[in-house]
């Protein structure tokens, strides 16, 4: 999620357990095409998560399960995702489900043609035709791991140089389509970005029609919030909508098992299973 992991090929998120809890419904911020469908109760969990880059074993994942953390974002695909995944499968979440853990689905897809992360870049003449086309490809690989309809897909969009017009203009018709696919499936939008760019494309963006109602901001300040140091308006993406990265390459060792991870602050949409 944050381009010294892409470039290293590494990706880390945090959830936490302490005093976390999950409930139906929240807001679905700027999602103005969902409003016409019956949607799946939103499922939110408000705790401490964590990523890498390659889904943990099963073994590590019952070891690492009650301690801080109790959610874990899993990349579900897309060209430019950094790992292969090889421990990443239906029966893994559904027996890590039964544990108790619940799951951010992220998805890495075409980047920005002005920024430094991955190798597929978006193109202005097809960036909504490809976003679409990323999009049913985020859907297709999120159902078949048993992500049901109704769960949040997060899009990975590394940072870029926003004051560049029309890359800037192309990453947001991009991501406008992505999102317009995922609720033409029945999924919710979401977006990964750095407080400084791809994030702040999002939430200062004049026309927020079809962007992400789910934001998560990477800011590395050390501090465990969601609201403290969110960098925008207060009143933008409520109602269990955020989500903030807030230490990155934290190496942690659980239950006899070391993996490297970043830690992040959560109040937001999680995968729908069982």
């Amino acid at each position: 999620m944050s381009e010294h992991r892409q470039s290293k090929k590494r990706r880390y998120i945090a959830w936490g357990v302490a005093g976390a809890a999950v409930v139906a419904g929240g807001g679905i911020a700027a999602q103005t095409s969902m409003a016409a469908t019956t949607w799946p109760a939103q499922k939110t969990y408000t705790g401490r998560a964590f990523d890498t880059c390659a889904a943990p074993s099963l073994a590590a994942m019952k070891a690492w399960y009650g301690g801080l953390y109790g959610a874990a974002a899993v990349y579900v695909g897309g060209k430019n995702r950094g790992c292969s995944q090889p421990n990443l499968t239906a029966s893994w979440v559904k027996s890590l489900t039964t544990v108790g853990w619940k799951f951010i689905p992220l998805y890495v897809g075409s980047q920005p043609s002005c920024g430094s992360g991955g190798s597929v870049k978006i193109s202005a003449s097809t960036a909504a035709a490809v976003g679409k086309s990323e999009a049913d490809d985020a859907v297709a690989k999120s159902a078949a791991l048993g992500f049901k309809a109704g769960s949040p897909i997060y899009l990975d969009m590394e940072s870029y140089d926003t004051t560049n017009t029309s890359c800037n203009n192309a990453v947001l018709t991009y991501v406008r389509a992505f999102d317009k696919e995922l609720h033409a499936k029945i999924y919710r939008g979401g977006l990964y970005g750095f407080s400084s760019s791809s994030a702040k494309a999002i939430a200062t963006a004049t026309d927020k029609t079809d962007l992400p109602g789910n934001l998560w901001y990477a800011l590395w300040d050390k501090v465990n919030t969601t609201t403290s140091d969110w960098p925008w308006g207060s009143t933008q993406f409520t109602g269990h909508s955020r989500a903030h990265q807030y230490l990155v390459n934290s190496k942690e060792t659980r239950g006899g098992y070391t993996i490297t991870v970043d830690r992040d602050a959560w109040d937001a949409p999680v995968a729908i299973t069982g």
